[in-house]
């Protein structure tokens, strides 16, 4: 298997540039070729307007799951829309292009894999077919992307162990949660696809899911069951989790001030956006803002 050049920066070649908020992780890009199952890297993205992907081969295994915005995936020669919970796989081998949707740009987590295992274990889903899968319910999936992300970084000498059984069990997972082509999910997931999309077009401009619910004509208890159901995440959470990754953006890539972000996301004062982006974040917009001048 070929290796990766590393670029005179501190990241591989492969690595796409056009991406905002990136939080990436490399744990092991030399994996032993005689590694029953190794994690290379892996991380989560979201994309530029202009981000687009083509290549006709890939050193690793990859996996990588769609959670907001839109866009269109080419592997090996088959066309898929990606759009939330949608998850695919590429390899050595495999000619794969990835075009985002400028207007709803994607963000997307992600998985480079190697070792002997690996087309094994990935054959066992319907990812070794070599196209995209649609799952109904993906918060699984998120915390396992997570805790390789937060294992990964640890300094230890168990991390790659407890990376690989990590991958294993993501493997498994989308095995479980996999839907057959012909798909078998209920009728209102079609409905709960269409509020979410809406949501993810307009959510600068919707300040309540009172004005999502009335503009996709269903009742907001109605949308509230629907992302208990399919989403695992509260209604109001997911719209407000969308305005405040934005605000972030705002604040430490085009460096505009608080305020300034607060009214560009229709919050009446900084005081109340504050408070909304430490709910999502953790940390006041303030606090982050001094962080990052450390």
């Amino acid at each position: 298997m070929r290796r990766p050049k590393l670029s005179p920066g501190p990241e591989p070649t492969f690595v796409s540039h056009d991406v905002t908020d990136a939080k990436r992780y490399y744990l092991d890009l030399q994996p032993s070729p005689v590694a029953a199952l190794a994690v290379v890297c892996g991380g989560v993205e979201r994309m530029r307007p202009e981000y687009v992907v083509e290549r006709r081969d890939f050193p690793y295994f990859a996996l990588e799951l769609v959670t907001e915005g839109a866009g269109t995936l080419t592997l090996k020669g088959r066309r898929f829309p990606l759009i939330p919970g949608v998850i695919f796989a590429y390899g050595p081998g495999v000619p794969h292009l990835i075009r985002n949707d400028p207007i709803r740009p994607m963000r997307k987590y992600y998985v480079d894999f190697a070792g002997m295992e690996a087309e094994p274990l990935l054959q066992t889903t319907a990812l070794g077919q070599w196209q995209a899968l649609t799952l109904a319910d993906t918060h699984e999936l998120v915390a396992l992307f997570e805790s390789l992300a937060r294992e990964a970084r640890e300094d230890g000498r168990l991390a790659k162990s407890i990376c690989e059984a990590l991958l294993r069990l993501l493997l498994l997972k989308i095995r479980q949660r996999a839907l057959s082509k012909e798909g078998r999910l209920p009728r209102s997931f079609a409905t709960y696809e269409r509020i979410r999309l809406h949501i993810e077009s307009h959510y600068l401009r919707l300040p309540t899911i009172d004005a999502v619910a009335k503009e996709c004509h269903v009742t907001p208890m109605y949308v509230a069951r629907l992302f208990r159901r399919f989403g695992r995440t509260g209604a109001y959470h997911f719209l407000l989790r969308l305005k405040m990754n934005r605000a972030a953006e705002y604040l430490l890539n085009e460096g505009l001030l608080v305020k300034e972000t607060a009214a560009r996301l229709g919050f009446p004062d900084a005081f109340q956006f504050s408070r909304a982006f430490k709910r999502i974040h953790g940390v006041p917009p303030a606090r982050l803002l001094e962080s990052r001048r450390l």
